[in-house]
């Protein structure tokens, strides 16, 4: 924390972000950085959708004690939260094994929340990337981190801050969540997930 907060004083570095974390990890390097009077963390990157929120038990809660604006990644869960259907004949569906690694194996749950955001994107007449976004709003998202490749896909992003979703529709959207092993966090990303697309079993 000594030496990102050197950075600051230099003027190589206006703010600090932290990524991908335990909660009692973020929770001792803010409070070193207060009892030092080094500049403490101010946006919180986490991985953070409808089909994996470990982070609402502690790092979030964290977050919002200490006035960290949350800026979630993988807002569509690498883009499972877009469609239908768990399988996508795109490039990346057949070739991104740390997607398969992150999020197949709570397939047969998780594609359960997926339906439930197809049938309110047909309720609110959008797609349903719109509608997994507009949750981030509804969750106290700063600005979720969309990684769109075409300019049709930051347009549909955009999109969703015409998406007013009401509190039971939230409810709606995470009634059937299931908690999923931690991933993303030092440590703990799946071997099987982040192995070299050529090394293909």
């Amino acid at each position: 924390m000594e030496a990102l907060h050197d950075l600051i004083k230099a003027g190589k570095v206006r703010a600090l972000g932290a990524l991908a974390m335990y909660g009692y990890q973020f929770y001792n390097m803010q409070t070193t950085a207060k009892q030092h009077g080094w500049m403490p963390f101010s946006a919180m990157e986490n991985r953070f959708n409808l089909i994996y929120r470990e982070d609402e038990r502690e790092l979030i809660p964290i977050c919002k004690q200490m006035q960290v604006s949350p800026l979630p990644y993988s807002p569509l869960a690498a883009g499972y939260l877009a469609r239908p259907k768990w399988r996508s004949d795109s490039v990346r569906g057949k070739t991104d094994r740390v997607a398969v690694g992150k999020y197949d194996h709570m397939e047969q749950q998780d594609i359960l929340v997926v339906q439930r955001v197809q049938e309110l994107a047909e309720k609110h007449r959008c797609t349903m990337s719109q509608i997994a976004i507009a949750w981030q709003w509804a969750k106290g998202a700063a600005s979720p981190i969309i990684g769109a490749t075409k300019v049709r896909y930051l347009d549909d992003a955009v999109g969703a801050l015409d998406v007013a979703l009401t509190l039971e529709d939230v409810d709606y959207l995470e009634k059937l969540y299931v908690s999923n092993p931690i991933v993303g966090a030092i440590d703990k990303n799946p071997e099987q997930g982040v192995m070299p697309l050529d090394e293909k079993k």
